[in-house]
């Protein structure tokens, strides 16, 4: 049985009881938000060294890394390297997005190495193969992508980015109402061609149910895709996005008929003013599934800075309800991100998810700062390292440049206000 069929018969599974004491939640009302389908627990049964993680409604604010080869850069070591830089600096997930190399040992040694969940995107390795093997992604078969995603399921992967909700009728409306960057979507890209070339149907739509079937086996979370989610301000929240998220309202519900676990995915580039609305259509139109948002990016020219666009759209995102934030680094539309770009883009998403949950008014967010806020009344500098959401960083920055007196910083030094002020604002 799944996690959401288990909550339904009112059953309370060890990894719910982890998640429920590590949010500090009441674990009847965890179990009946996973009935709801408002919290996912994606925890394939062949997975067994991964903790549990729960996303949705009431939580904490997720973050995921991606990692992963690509078709010019394969070196497994080095993805594993990047799995451990992201899992140090706090991702609660990772997704390995490889396209180059040896894809099933990477995925296998990527699931069998990390200790939380691990999302793919099977549609990246069935195109491949189809490339490999019959010479075009034309020549991809139904056949293929679902040997490739049950491959995947088996070997423990704990959710895959599935996108089921492009579908012709959705094409039509891109078609009629074109944008500037058309689709910027990898898998979306991948079945569009396939789709017109074939003049057939998206292949994950019109075989939900076998989708469902392989899910429910092994209690594989779906990750419902926006394969057109706006790559740039300009197309943001067209109809193409918001037809495709009507689609995945209803494949959401069919999904839970099933018992199977799901969450979708938004946008994307998406202008500061709007990202509210995005959330709020999602909770909507998705009767309240987790909502796992790539970004959203609140500018298209922070070329370098992408991880800081990010943010800054994260916060505004999780502020607004949105439960799972995607990490955006540095060589976002660049380059394949190296190890340090991994760390950093976990980290400034962090914040992001952390600022969030703080607007949210999450207990546990809201005494982190005001422990730190107490530590640096008290010029207890040790404290204040622990509680940073970079500790390296902190701890690097403040020996780099070490004070003339231990309880300040170089900043403001012997005339610190707070130091100036401690002795007249003792208690009696």
């Amino acid at each position: 049985m799944t996690q959401l069929a288990k909550a339904r018969s009112g059953t309370t599974t060890p990894e719910m009881e982890q998640v429920a004491e590590r949010e500090q939640v009441d674990i009847s009302w965890l179990r009946e938000k996973i009935a709801e389908g408002r919290i996912v627990l994606p925890s394939n049964m062949n997975h067994r060294n991964a903790r549990p993680c729960g996303v949705g409604e009431g939580l904490t604010i997720k973050v995921n890394a991606n990692i992963g080869t690509s078709s010019d850069r394969a070196v497994l070591e080095e993805e594993i390297q990047k799995l451990k830089v992201a899992v140090g600096a706090g991702a609660d997930t990772v997704m390995d997005l490889s396209t180059g190399g040896d894809i099933d040992l990477c995925r296998r040694k990527i699931v069998e190495a990390s200790p939380v969940p691990v999302g793919t995107v099977p549609i990246y390795q069935a195109v491949i193969e189809a490339i490999n093997e019959k010479g075009g992604l034309i020549n991809l078969t139904v056949e293929k992508i679902f040997d490739v995603i049950e491959r995947h399921a088996e070997d423990g992967v704990d959710f895959i980015t599935v996108h089921c909700g492009l579908t012709r009728s959705a094409l039509e409306v891109l078609k009629k109402n074109p944008r500037v960057t058309d689709i910027v979507s990898r898998g979306g890209a991948f079945l569009t061609t396939w789709m017109l070339h074939h003049d057939r149907e998206n292949p994950l739509y019109e075989h939900y149910d076998r989708l469902l079937s392989i899910a429910k086996k092994y209690d594989l979370t779906l990750s419902l895709g926006d394969g057109l989610r706006p790559g740039c301000l300009a197309d943001a929240t067209d109809g193409a996005q918001v037809h495709e998220l009507m689609t995945l309202g209803n494949l959401t519900k069919r999904a839970w008929e099933e018992g199977v676990q799901v969450m979708i995915e938004g946008p994307g580039h998406v202008p500061l003013n709007q990202i509210k609305a995005n959330v709020l259509l999602e909770k909507q139109l998705c009767h309240h599934a987790p909502f796992y948002v790539l970004g959203p990016l609140v500018t298209d020219i922070a070329a370098g800075y992408d991880h800081v666009a990010c943010a800054i759209g994260g916060a505004v995102a999780g502020e607004a309800g949105a439960d799972f934030l995607c990490y955006v680094t540095p060589a976002e539309h660049l380059c394949l991100p190296k190890v340090e770009d991994v760390r950093e883009g976990v980290i400034v998403t962090k914040i992001a998810a952390h600022a969030g949950d703080i607007a949210r008014g999450n207990k546990m967010a809201l005494e982190r700062d005001l422990k730190m806020s107490e530590a640096r009344k008290r010029l207890d500098w040790r404290t204040q390292m622990d509680l940073a959401i970079d500790p390296l960083k902190a701890r690097k920055l403040r020996e780099e440049d070490p004070p003339s007196e231990d309880d300040v910083c170089t900043m403001c030094g012997k005339y610190c206000a707070i130091k100036q002020v401690k002795e007249y604002f003792k208690g009696p």
